[in-house]
């Protein structure tokens, strides 16, 4: 037998008859120890000496014995009597023995064979988590890592085992989920900077073009360059949060906005945008990179899709990240949708804005959340609710 299966059935049932044969031995050994006594005890105490000499003729002596050595003489009686149960004892001794060693020797087999069949079913049980996880194994592809093995039972060493595949399987799944997202995503948006780029060096450049003209395209396609470029760089960053974080470091979140309502303060004058900023301590153990380019993200947005004369509130506290801005009013049913990538509310940029947002606070272990201000104001107030790092 070369399988896991047999191999532990020979295991368990050599194991369980030996111990039926060592058990077969010591009871056999015991009983024989004190099996003569036993019996002649019994016959001893059962049959009297006088019922030997009524049951069993014996000659009697011409002349009366002459004792060897000085000291009493049994009787005859007792003579007899010592000589009937020693043969009786002994018979009865060797017919005990030997029905023992045959009923043993029955039940010996009768045990090994039940105790294979019993090896056999247990090797059959403990393995069967390992013919699921085999199976399951077996049948995953790119279309079904959402299956999960799910065992059930008790905790040991094979539930740990089932918990860490369907671990494993989750992680490959959100992988393959984002890169799946992403190759669709950067093939749908590229396609349209890409086809305007030829149109306009096709049909701009076509003929004797003059230098006004030359210079309308170029300044058409270095636009359409700077947009593929955002393009990039937002379907990177995505991915790069999608992935999950390789790394933990402490990461003051209120310095990161102070930062970035910097950054942003000379396009937000361009735009007639106030922001105002009231960050109020708060450490995150994550990515410095991405947890920047959320707060980054956030601020950015609620200054590209305000109105002249509006702001922007960003504060930071033991609550998390709250952005809010003036502008257009957002209708409740189209809140989710603003979380999903390349969904374009009428705003610059590519749409991705928030759906890195998202991201970056899943893969922070956070929570993103969008509520429309109602008028006259308008706009938005995004959350981003964090656990701080206990100081």
């Amino acid at each position: 037998m070369t399988s896991e299966r047999g191999r532990l059935t020979a295991l368990y049932g050599g194991l369980l008859v030996v111990a039926g044969v060592l058990l077969t031995g010591v009871v056999y050994l015991l009983v024989r120890q004190g099996l003569y006594s036993s019996i002649s005890t019994a016959v001893t105490t059962a049959v009297p000496g006088r019922s030997f000499d009524a049951a069993v003729p014996w000659p009697q002596p011409s002349s009366p014995a002459v004792p060897a050595s000085p000291g009493p003489v049994p009787s005859d009686s007792a003579v007899r009597a010592y000589m009937v149960t020693r043969e009786l004892s002994g018979a009865a001794e060797e017919a005990a023995l030997g029905r023992l060693l045959t009923v043993s020797l029955t039940a010996l087999g009768m045990y090994a064979m039940a105790s294979v069949a019993l090896a056999w079913w247990m090797a059959g049980r403990v393995l069967r988590p390992v013919a699921v996880i085999t199976e399951t194994a077996r049948r995953l592809s790119g279309e079904n890592l959402h299956e999960r093995i799910g065992l059930a039972g008790p905790p040991g060493e094979l539930k740990r085992l089932a918990d860490t595949f369907d671990g494993m399987l989750e992680r490959m799944e959100r992988l393959v989920s984002a890169q799946q997202r992403f190759a669709a995503n950067a093939a749908h948006e590229l396609r349209t900077p890409v086809a305007v780029q030829r149109a306009a060096a096709e049909i701009g450049l076509a003929g004797q073009p003059d230098p006004e003209r030359v210079a309308r395209i170029r300044t058409k396609l270095l636009a359409v360059a700077e947009d593929s470029e955002r393009i990039i760089d937002g379907l990177l960053l995505l991915a790069a949060s999608e992935q999950g974080l390789e790394r933990r470091e402490p990461v003051r979140v209120d310095e990161v906005a102070r930062a970035a309502a910097e950054a942003l303060a000379a396009e937000a004058a361009r735009r007639e945008v106030t922001v105002e900023t009231e960050a109020r301590p708060l450490t995150i153990a994550g990515d410095a990179v991405l947890l920047d380019r959320l707060v980054h993200n956030l601020v950015a947005n609620a200054v590209r899709h305000n109105r002249p004369g509006g702001r922007v509130r960003l504060r930071t506290g033991p609550s998390g990240v709250e952005v809010s801005n003036t502008g257009p009013a957002v209708a409740p049913d189209a809140v989710p949708l603003l979380f999903e990538p390349f969904h374009h509310s009428g705003g610059e940029g590519a749409g991705l804005g928030l759906s890195i947002v998202e991201s970056i606070a899943h893969a922070h272990g956070a929570t993103a959340t969008a509520t429309p201000n109602p008028p006259p104001s308008g706009g938005l107030t995004v959350r981003v609710a964090f656990a701080p790092v206990p100081q």
